[in-house]
């Protein structure tokens, strides 16, 4: 048990394409709670999608190159990410944001969800 979150790309017939998968990055997932939120999310953060635009992508970029993702902490979350970022998270995380920014540029919904 723990966090998975996963992004996804979503064409004009709703069809989903994997774009990215994490396990307990807990930095990246206080960052979109707080995203979600901004949305005027209320529910639990947890088996919602989200989706993402432009500027959450640049905005998120931002937060990965400044090194300014939340500490975020919970049961299923495991130690802060960022113990080991550099090795294990940074790459892969900005992939992701060169990746979807690429789907949205295409006209494709850009999705990220959690599951713990």
């Amino acid at each position: 048990m723990g966090l998975d979150q996963y992004a996804a790309v979503k064409d004009e017939n709703g069809e989903a394409q994997e774009l990215a998968y994490w396990r307990k990055h807990n930095r990246l997932q206080g960052w979109m709670e707080e995203l979600y939120a901004r949305k005027g999310g209320e529910a639990e953060f947890n088996c919602v999608d989200l989706e993402l635009e432009i500027e959450d992508i640049n905005d998120l970029e931002t937060a990965i190159d400044n090194n300014s993702m939340p500490e975020t902490e919970g049961f299923f979350f495991g130690e802060d990410s960022y113990s080991e970022y550099e090795e294990y998270y940074k790459e892969d995380d900005l992939t992701f944001v060169s990746n979807a920014r690429k789907a949205l540029e295409e006209g494709r919904k850009v999705i990220y969800s959690c599951w713990w």
